[in-house]
């Protein structure tokens, strides 16, 4: 979505708002369209999303024009803690989303990481989310809405963003799961290349998600704990939102304990070839020692030497430094040392 210089949001800091008509309809409102005060919008109900990095947004938030001050307060200050807070059956709260690189269309390669935060406020009859840094969730969602998909309310719509956000992580997951795929068959093969630094970042990628899902869940289950204020139908939805969740929380802990695994096997593996080359290494230093010794003695000038005055003295010394190889190689064998297999 393209905007001029010229274009001024109905609010500072707005980077898009939505309003939905009574069947869940969405279309963007214009730069020239007033927004008028939350709780004001008839039958449908409004999706705001602000960056929380304007210097004019802390104005707004104390005027209450993005939810309850003291609940938009909370909700938008810059702590990165994942967390929730009820007011007067409205919630607010903190939420990992994954971060992407600059305001492009999002996709896997502009996948940055998982510390991207998004803000929310619930209200009855509006949906207000912010964020610092470009993240995946909104984007998604929006896109969504524009072909057309109907969301009956504001709890309908945060838990199909939470949604969109779940998706994400989980088709990270599911790439990350193909690589360890492909690198486990290498291992088993014992075709090593480029597996010890890969397996590297995709451990530190689950280790990481895991973390960002689990203090994401606990967000929902706290939610529809000691979320007796609020609303049934919002309840319901933090109850599918945190057993999807779960689900998926479960997937990236065992991708993590696989890549542990692989990891464990990797070192191993390369041991057992570092010991194999390391044996060969010891074996040809064993079998060319005997001879180096022989030809070391010939090759001393001195008098008195052996075979020195001999016409086939030459071939005895090289025949004789060939059977020390021969003893030293048949020795080796008889204690099995070039037998062994690391």
């Amino acid at each position: 979505m393209s905007h001029l210089l010229s274009d001024e949001p109905a609010l500072p800091g707005l980077l898009w708002a939505m309003r939905f008509d009574a069947d869940g309809r969405g279309r963007m409102v214009g730069p020239g369209e007033e927004i008028p005060p939350l709780g004001r919008f008839g039958e449908g109900f409004v999706w705001l999303h602000v960056n929380l990095n304007d210097a004019r947004v802390p104005g707004l938030i104390a005027e209450g024009r993005f939810g309850p001050p003291g609940l938009a307060g909370a909700a938008f200050a810059s702590d990165p803690h994942q967390r929730v807070t009820v007011e007067d059956g409205q919630v607010g709260g903190v939420i990992a989303d994954l971060a992407r690189e600059g305001d492009g269309p999002p996709g896997p390669e502009r996948l940055a990481d998982a510390a991207g935060r998004l803000h929310f406020v619930l209200g009855p009859n509006f949906l207000v989310s912010g964020r610092r840094h470009p993240i995946v969730g909104p984007d998604a969602l929006r896109e969504a809405i524009a072909e057309g998909r109907a969301l009956p309310g504001p709890v309908a719509l945060l838990e199909t963003l939470i949604g969109q956000i779940a998706a994400a992580i989980a088709a990270r997951g599911g790439a990350m799961s193909e690589q360890i795929d492909g690198i486990e068959d290498h291992i088993l093969d014992e075709r090593i290349r480029e597996e010890t630094r890969q397996l590297g970042p995709i451990r530190r990628d689950a280790v990481r998600l895991h973390r960002q899902l689990n203090g994401l869940r606990a967000v929902f289950h706290r939610l529809e704990e000691e979320g007796d204020a609020l609303p049934e139908a919002t309840l319901e939805a933090a109850a599918r939102i945190a057993q999807r969740l779960d689900a998926i929380d479960r997937d990236m802990v065992v991708l993590a304990d696989r890549s542990r695994l692989l990891q464990e096997e990797l070192s191993a593996l390369l041991a057992r070839q570092s010991n194999r080359q390391l044996q060969t290494l010891s074996v040809l230093t064993a079998l060319f020692l005997p001879p180096t010794l022989v030809t070391g003695l010939f090759g001393m000038n001195t008098k008195g030497l052996p075979l020195a005055d001999w016409e086939e003295g030459s071939t005895v010394a090289i025949l004789i430094a060939v059977a020390s190889a021969a003893a030293a190689f048949l020795l080796i064998r008889r204690l099995g040392i070039g037998g062994q297999k690391g």
